[in-house]
């Protein structure tokens, strides 16, 4: 029986090298993009040109706690969700 549990051993090797792969080549790299993008949505200013996941263009004209304002022409102001704010393109000051 003792010659039984290396091979289960060995057996079990291929699949914790494919996690392994897995995480260094998707998880983790999907980790650090997220906290990249939250340390954006937190530091979302007034006239900060931005662009939404929806691909709308405008201004930061107001900031709250979850929304955003954002001025996409004159005259044309639009509250989204601030987690949907994609792009940061310029702060004008």
């Amino acid at each position: 029986m003792q010659g039984a549990q290396p091979a289960a051993f060995l057996q079990m090797v291929p699949l914790l090298l494919i996690f392994v792969v897995f995480y260094f080549m998707l998880i983790r790299p999907q980790k650090t993009k997220e906290k990249e993008h939250l340390k954006m949505l937190e530091s979302l200013n007034k006239n900060d040109e931005v662009v939404t996941s929806a691909g709308i263009h405008g201004v930061i004209v107001n900031v709250k706690d979850k929304t955003v304002v954002v001025r996409i022409d004159e005259n044309v102001k639009m509250e989204v969700e601030k987690n949907c704010i994609s792009i940061v393109k310029k702060g004008n000051g």
